[in-house]
């Protein structure tokens, strides 16, 4: 049992024997009715994606007191952008402002990830740092009354870094035959997504879905990480608050991994990420490096 998805259902308790399974590698329990926290899903070695918000289990945050609200009678929604499982993204404008807008309308029902009010959350509260999305505020005043985020307009040369998981490859996501990723792409990748990681997790948010597919790049390095569907927040005073981070670090090890594996290049800085892919991918979790000693490793690697 490689991926496992449970979300959206009345589940109380996962049953003891699924530590048994020791090649899962993605568990969403989002949801759900679990009243008390697995404990063996801290230590199965193969663990990188998981996602348990919208339980009784859920660590409450408190968002901003100063966010910005727009009211949707000052949208004018236009194309649409994309759309997934949580919600629509629509090209808009937005009275006041002279660019184009991004803004997200939320479908208000559960998905396969969770529900889709947390992801909202997740975003109000990660802040605007490098690599993510520049959140502006929430919309007020949908005349169906669903919830809404506006957010910049990301420019047309972004593509994805990868594409989703297919049948044959469960859990890991596939690439374009041809695929090629320069050192410098791949150590901007590395170093930015480090960063990211780690501060999320000084908030106490997991990702929960970190993957090539939810990253969009440019040519030049650049890129962004989107896509909190199934983020989670806990509380990084608990006693399993590392471990929770450590599961993480194991995707951000499959991350390093396909992009290693999609370069034809050979110099110090690939054998030096290489070396943190290893530590990532290791399957005693307690041994893994933290987001903040992998930012330590890689922070003096310098492009090419």
């Amino acid at each position: 049992l490689q991926k496992l998805a449970l979300a959206g259902n009345q589940i109380e308790a996962l049953p003891v024997e699924l530590a048994n399974c020791n090649n899962l590698e993605l568990i969403r329990i989002s949801a759900n009715r679990i009243k008390t926290f697995p404990d063996f899903l801290l230590n199965m070695p193969r663990l990188a994606w998981l996602a348990y918000a919208g339980n009784p289990i859920d660590f409450h945050v408190s968002l901003p007191n100063d966010l910005k609200v727009f009211d949707f009678n000052d949208i004018k929604l236009e194309t649409i952008l994309g759309q997934g499982a949580s919600g629509i993204i629509y090209k808009s404008k937005l009275r006041g402002f002279d660019d184009d807008v991004a803004v997200k309308v939320f479908k208000g029902q559960v998905t396969s990830d969770g529900f889709p009010e947390t992801e909202m959350d997740v975003c109000l509260l990660a802040g605007n740092i490098p690599h993510l999305v520049e959140v502006k505020g929430k919309i007020i005043n949908h005349p169906d009354s669903k919830d809404g985020l506006v957010m910049s307009l990301i420019p047309s040369d972004f593509k994805n870094l990868g594409n989703p998981p297919s049948f044959e490859s469960c859990s890991r996501d596939v690439f374009k035959e041809g695929t090629i990723f320069t050192t410098n792409q791949i150590l901007s990748i590395a170093k930015g997504i480090a960063k990211v990681a780690q501060h999320l997790h000084s908030l106490g948010i997991c990702h929960g879905d970190l993957y090539a597919h939810n990253i969009l790049y440019k040519e030049d390095g650049n890129h962004l990480l989107g896509d909190f569907g199934a983020a989670t927040f806990y509380d990084v005073n608990s006693s399993y608050a590392s471990q929770i981070e450590k599961i993480e670090v194991r995707a951000y090890g499959y991350l390093l991994e396909d992009m290693l594996e999609h370069t034809n290049e050979s110099n110090s800085i690939l054998d030096t990420i290489l070396v943190i892919k290893n530590n990532c991918l290791m399957e005693n979790v307690n041994e893994r490096f933290s987001f903040n000693e992998i930012n330590k490793k890689i922070e003096g690697l310098t492009f090419l």
